[in-house]
């Protein structure tokens, strides 16, 4: 038997949620919770193998619930109907175990918390594409002011020596400045670091 509290803010939702598990002889629902801070005061008090919550709660939101939570021995796993990034990696850095949305089914629902009871993962599809895109963009690079004045001359077609007189610069630093820039973009001549410099938004044509 797996027990559950469910934390949701609209009652009629909490309500759909709780009748669809009822019928699950294999979980028990041991409290509800109209807010974080009353999921909190739940999991303190009754010890569930899994909180269900809902983000977008009053007086704590499923986030800062979440983070509480985690220090116990129960799993929490999000159900809502928010999948943007912000709200997902918020939710995930929080220490969330599964990240469901609100259209899944009573069938992947039930998976889904005896899952979170036995400490694995459970991520909704469009909740693990996301997640799987964020992870395969490149990281932010930042390049400093000078590198981008030199990227900037670069890109107006100026040479070493008229990117130094520009800048009052020596020829040997602009050079010094460009393999810094090539080496942060993974880049290995003038051309592709312009290129690659506008479409990670860098430098604006």
């Amino acid at each position: 038997m797996t027990r559950i509290i469910l934390a949701d803010d609209h009652t009629v939702m909490r309500a759909g949620v709780a009748a669809l598990l009822a019928a699950e002889p294999s979980i028990e629902i041991v409290g509800e919770a109209g807010n974080g801070r009353e999921a909190v005061d739940l999991v303190e008090r009754l010890a569930p193998d899994v909180a269900l919550l809902d983000l977008r709660m009053p007086v704590l939101d499923g986030v800062a619930a979440t983070a509480e939570i985690v220090k116990t021995a129960t799993r929490v796993l999000i159900l809502t109907t928010y999948d943007t990034d912000t709200e997902i990696e918020r939710a995930v850095e929080a220490g969330a175990i599964g990240y469901l949305l609100k259209d899944t089914t009573r069938e992947q629902l039930v998976a889904a918390v005896h899952a979170a009871a036995r400490g694995e993962t459970v991520l909704a599809p469009r909740v693990a594409e996301k997640l799987v895109a964020r992870m395969r963009q490149p990281p932010p690079v930042a390049l400093t002011a000078r590198e981008l004045d030199v990227l900037n001359a670069v890109a107006d077609g100026l040479s070493n020596a008229d990117i130094g007189r520009r800048l009052v610069i020596a020829e040997a630093t602009v050079k010094t400045h460009l393999l810094r820039v090539f080496a942060k973009l993974d880049v290995s001549d003038r051309t592709h670091a312009v290129v690659v410099a506008i479409e990670r938004g860098l430098l604006t044509r």
